[in-house]
């Protein structure tokens, strides 16, 4: 008996190998056009009133903000050390929050909603550009429009002058 389950647990490895190359010789559907997945606006308000709009626009609707994603900070400071000398971002935050009455409703409507919360909205400025990009991920028809037109007011706010 412990010989028979040995070797099966011996043919365990190549079963592994030969499942994992199959799936990584399977297609992989192309991805959607960038525009098709994320809604962005440009604004030439300075990074640091675009962040502070975007700040009470969700504050403002009786929402609190998660976390706070530096990403650009953190590309900048790992850049030597996974061998770039590309400079991505002057700035970039990524602010996560959500909202418990709009993430119940459309949870109630499908459970597996889940994986969009919470809810992202980005700030950017690259390198050299005398403008700012504020954006989120697009969200698929049905139950989730109603997040998308959220993060679209939050933003649209954040940027008026």
């Amino acid at each position: 008996m412990f010989a028979r389950n040995r070797l099966k647990s011996a043919r365990a490895p190549a079963f592994l190998a030969v499942v994992i190359s199959c799936l990584a010789m399977a297609p992989i559907p192309a991805a959607a056009g960038e525009e098709d997945q994320i809604v962005s606006y440009q604004t030439t308000l300075s990074f640091d009133d675009v962040t502070f709009g975007l700040e009470n626009a969700i504050t403002d609707r009786g929402l609190l903000v998660d976390h706070t994603s530096h990403v650009g900070d953190m590309l900048e400071r790992t850049r030597e050390d996974v061998g770039s000398d590309v400079v991505l971002f002057e700035q970039a935050k990524v602010y996560s929050f959500c909202s418990a009455r709009l993430s119940r409703e459309v949870m109630e409507a499908n459970p597996m909603n889940i994986a969009f919360c919470p809810y992202d909205i980005f700030v950017a400025q690259v390198p050299g550009a005398d403008s700012v990009t504020i954006g989120f991920r697009a969200f698929p028809e049905g139950e989730m429009q109603v997040i998308q037109s959220l993060l679209d007011e939050i933003v649209l706010e954040a940027i008026e002058e």
